[in-house]
């Protein structure tokens, strides 16, 4: 038998006030997507801002179904969009906001299982790192140079 660590590190700022202007401005963005999401089951709304090399930010938020696996979380509806509509852009960094309409969500909210796959097949394929800025209503904020950090095992087309 063979022990194996892994270790992931992140970074974690006090408030989002502590970030770059740009940074800042991403977080705004999917600040803003957070409040179109249209989430009436879960009462969890969630924005995400994608930054691509061209300098264009897709933004997306949650969208719920009564047939709840219909849904799409907002870093996937992101994500997606921006692949179908600029194929042969790289993502450089996603920004996410999460908070529920009934309690005040105060800690950071990192992707889920889904969208840490969907966000990893984009990495893999741009053979670039994407660098993730995530959060709650308010607080602390952290930040990881890619997603790799998130998902350390993840599984890729070089499994198939």
């Amino acid at each position: 038998m063979k022990e194996v660590k892994i270790e992931t590190t992140l970074q974690v700022f006090d408030s989002i006030k502590d970030l770059s202007e740009d940074i800042q401005s991403l977080m705004s963005q999917a600040s803003q997507a957070r409040d179109k999401a249209y989430a009436p089951y879960s009462k969890f709304n969630v924005g995400a801002a994608l930054l691509l090399d061209n300098g264009e930010v897709v933004t997306g938020s949650n969208q719920e179904n009564a047939s709840y696996p219909s849904g799409l979380c907002a870093e996937r509806t992101a994500i997606y969009y921006a692949g179908a509509k600029y194929p042969d852009a790289k993502f450089l960094r996603m920004a996410i906001i999460a908070g529920s309409q009934i309690n005040p969500t105060l800690k950071p909210i990192p992707p889920c299982g889904a969208c840490r796959q969907a966000i990893a097949e984009y990495e893999v394929k741009q053979e670039l790192p994407i660098e993730l800025y995530f959060m709650g209503e308010t607080g602390k904020v952290v930040r990881s140079n890619s997603l790799g950090n998130l998902l350390p095992l993840l599984f890729d087309k070089s499994a198939l």
